[in-house]
């Protein structure tokens, strides 16, 4: 499987975490869209398209997600959750889609992270010409 377009969309806020989203096409036939670029302790790395955990109003059964304190369907307190360490927190989002094999996960991220270079030095270039 190979990477056939990488397209990213760099986020204004430049003090922020989150630098860009990208939009990934596999052999011109399947695209993954959300893949978000972010700055992390030891740089740039990449991170899937993912969803929150949700769990259920003990009193109605909407489904919410997990850091609600009270539903959004009926209003009632959730039950309390314990404080949580950073691995914890990170298992409130599950992966949508994601590679299984560590070495296309680096394939992925050094074609992402290419690209989002790429774009970069594109604003950059475009900004100093005006």
């Amino acid at each position: 499987m190979q990477i056939t377009e990488v397209k990213i969309q760099l986020k204004d806020d430049s003090d922020k975490r989150l630098k860009a989203y990208a939009v990934v096409t596999f052999d011109d036939q399947f695209v993954v869209r959300n893949v978000k670029i972010i700055e992390g302790k030891q740089g740039l790395f990449i991170a899937m398209p993912s969803r929150r955990v949700r769990v259920t109003c003990p009193k109605c059964g909407a489904r919410n997600d997990v850091t609600n304190k009270y539903c959004g369907q009926c209003g009632s307190p959730m039950p309390p959750q314990p404080e949580k360490t950073p691995e914890q927190i990170q298992a409130e989002h599950k992966d949508l889609a994601h590679p299984i094999k560590q070495e296309f996960r680096e394939y992925m991220q050094r074609e992402i992270l290419s690209a989002y270079e790429k774009a970069k030095a594109e604003k950059e270039s475009q900004q100093a010409g005006s």
